[in-house]
């Protein structure tokens, strides 16, 4: 058998677009400079566990999808998630704004069935309909409940929570645990096949000024380390989504995304 055989493969798949976002553009750069930022010679490639990707984890890339800000990228994004979980590999996807978690969803979804998301964010994305577009980036998660795609969401480091989302969030039984609220051990442990959405912005500006929506009073890095920290259920997918080179300074945002795929990936092996 071939030594790599047992490995778990994770598998990159950049998603650049940003048509769907408000306020500002720029996310649909953010694929290439994860990358560069990943594989830079200031790091290396191991996460805090100690797991390598290389050497205990299998990283494959699968470059960025030839989106065209058209609806058809949506097709393009969930065929691209559902060859990787056909080749046995879990995917990772890279934004591009938060509007992609509800393609890649519906790919996982279509294999594992509704799957429980731990989602970090400022804003909770469960708009109805913002600012007349149905499918933006403030709204997949209502996508997503509405057509059944998850079995709990819980999200993490809310704190632009609103009264519609609010009642967004009691109409589809969401778990939000806001920001001035925060505890890693108030975030439930899940059981059964994860999905892992990481909005860069729910972190503080502090860690994180290349967003488009700086929002002060968030995360640290070490509050979404703690969190993950305590993931034992198997993680079948992820995103990183929403770093706008446009606005980061001496790529600090760049490099934390990159330290989320190593960290992301260390899961996947804990959890097979």
């Amino acid at each position: 058998m071939n030594e790599t055989s047992n490995k778990p493969r994770i598998r990159l798949i950049g998603a650049p677009t940003d048509c769907h976002s408000s306020f500002l553009r720029g996310a649909a750069a953010a694929p290439p400079l994860i990358r560069q930022a990943l594989y830079s010679d200031h790091s290396n490639m191991a996460a805090e566990s100690g797991a390598e990707l290389g050497l205990d984890i299998i990283l494959e890339d699968a470059g960025d999808l030839p989106l065209r800000e058209e609806e058809r990228d949506a097709d393009l994004i969930t065929a691209a998630v559902a060859e990787a979980i056909a080749a046995g590999a879990v995917p990772l996807v890279l934004g591009g704004d938060h509007s992609i978690s509800f393609p890649v969803l519906e790919a996982i979804a279509a294999t594992h069935g509704p799957v429980n998301i731990l989602h970090f964010d400022a804003h909770p994305d469960l708009y109805d309909d913002f600012e007349g577009d149905p499918r933006s980036h403030a709204s997949p998660f209502a996508r997503i409940m509405e057509r059944g795609l998850a079995s709990r969401l819980v999200q993490v480091g809310i704190r632009t929570l609103n009264r519609h989302c609010r009642e967004q969030a009691e109409r589809f039984g969401v778990e939000i645990i806001e920001m001035r609220h925060f505890a890693a051990d108030r975030v439930p442990r899940f059981e059964g096949p994860l999905y892992i959405s990481i909005d860069m912005d729910g972190f503080d500006p502090a860690f994180t000024p290349g967003v488009s929506h700086h929002e002060p009073g968030g995360l640290s890095v070490r509050d979404v380390l703690a969190v993950l920290d305590r993931v034992e259920a198997p993680v079948v997918g992820a995103d990183i989504v929403e770093y706008n080179p446009s606005r980061d300074i001496n790529g600090m945002t760049a490099v934390l995304a990159a330290k989320m795929i190593k960290e992301i990936a260390s899961l996947c092996a804990r959890g097979r």
